[in-house]
């Protein structure tokens, strides 16, 4: 696997993360702190830490090393609905940045990760992308707890422009 496969896939959960910003502002805001499933993370809790490791990870991929942010995974800075979508778009950004400066050498080299197991910096992205999915999918199931209907998850069009498919262009 290479850089071109990180960047396919990378660009494949630009368009999750629309439908992931619109899950997260369906959250009642008055729920944020509740535990719509019992002995799991609350609504803030989870979206904490799905954006702390997104950042973490995809830092890391192109430093070398993933470095955990604590504090950011337990949510110390969140307080408010407000707080989950300006931390899920600041961190969304920072790791865009962090994915697309990757460069084919960055790809395949390994990155050291508190896991105890290391991964090229292409399997980063993969693994920033099954983490995405597996927490957003704890979050609609926590929408349907919550009795709120969560947004069809492949409406792409109905997200925010930058998170849209792009338009092939014909040969």
């Amino acid at each position: 696997m290479n850089n071109a496969y990180a960047q396919t896939l990378w660009e494949e959960l630009r368009m999750v993360q629309g439908i992931t910003l619109r899950v997260i502002a369906a959250v009642p805001k008055e729920k944020i702190d509740t535990r719509p499933v019992r002995d799991m993370r609350t609504p803030k809790e989870l979206v904490a830490h799905l954006y702390a490791t997104m950042r973490a990870v995809a830092e890391g991929a192109v430093k070398g090393q993933v470095t955990p942010d604590e504090a950011a995974d337990k949510g110390e800075n969140m307080k408010s609905h407000d707080d989950m979508i300006r931390i899920a778009n600041e961190s969304w950004k920072a790791a865009d940045r962090a994915i697309r400066s990757m460069t084919d050498a960055q790809a395949t080299a390994m990155v050291k990760t508190p896991w105890g197991m290391d991964f090229p910096g292409w399997m980063c992205v993969q693994i920033i992308f099954d983490e995405h999915l597996h927490h957003r999918g704890q979050l609609y199931a926590f929408l349907r707890a919550l009795g709120v209907e969560p947004p069809f998850m492949w409406d792409f069009e109905n997200s925010a422009p930058e998170f849209r498919p792009k338009q092939h262009q014909q040969a």
